[in-house]
């Protein structure tokens, strides 16, 4: 019988809606993302963010998401909504990341090709709690629907790597597969419009996540948690 070896979180971004926060919730998604970055169709105001923070069920994680916001905001949201977690998509350096006394992740923009060592992004961003791989770069945001090439992917990462970019009920048990993650995160693929989460896709992108999960033979675990652990 097929059993869980692994659990791969889940982190559900760009959400607008309370109805659609409940529903995450429902499903045991680990994580809610709450967009300020400017020029995000998804960009919540704070006062709508501190709502829709009073809608998430217990033990679920707030995740307020920035690019190149000047720390004034920042510091705005983190009083105001009061997130677990910061996550920044921009040019921000360790430094900057670090100084707001939240645990944070970066986001790695991986659009155009482009290649990264996980030592390095190791080096460059040692407070970081985890690295956050996404299709951005190259002319491209965060939340375009686009994929990028998973083979991309540092090998030697010795922290916790999230899967972005272009992930949908389609294609999401494949790339948890291929990628063996810590955890996938997900916009546009469950979205009927920028910001409005489809309660549909929701479902089928957890079941395919949790289908992805389950192997079938136990000679693998040993092989897949080391891995993951890499």
């Amino acid at each position: 019988m097929p059993r869980t070896l692994f659990r791969t979180r889940i982190k559900f971004c760009g959400l607008t809606r309370a109805g659609d926060v409940r529903l995450a919730s429902e499903l045991g998604v680990d994580a809610i993302g709450f967009v300020f970055a400017r020029g995000s169709t998804r960009r919540l105001h704070v006062a709508e963010a501190r709502a829709l923070r009073e809608a998430l069920a217990p033990l679920v994680d707030a995740v307020a998401v920035f690019r190149d916001n000047p720390a004034d905001e920042v510091r705005e949201v983190v009083k105001q909504v009061r997130p677990s977690m910061l996550q920044f998509h921009g040019d921000e350096d360790d430094a900057f990341c670090r100084r707001f006394g939240l645990p944070y992740l970066k986001a790695v923009g991986m659009g155009a090709g482009a290649t990264v060592g996980g030592p390095a992004l190791v080096a460059a961003f040692p407070g970081a709690s985890a690295f956050l791989f996404d299709s951005h770069g190259g002319g491209h945001d965060g939340g375009s629907g686009r994929a990028f090439d998973w083979s991309a992917l540092p090998r030697a990462l010795t922290r916790p790597l999230l899967l972005s970019g272009g992930l949908s009920p389609g294609n999401v048990h494949d790339a948890v597969a291929a990628t063996m993650p810590w955890g996938v995160d997900v916009s546009s693929g469950i979205e009927s419009a920028p910001g409005q989460k489809d309660g549909d896709l929701m479902r089928a992108f957890v079941a395919e996540v949790r289908r992805s999960d389950c192997r079938a033979d136990d000679d693998d675990e040993e092989a897949v948690l080391e891995m993951r652990d890499e």
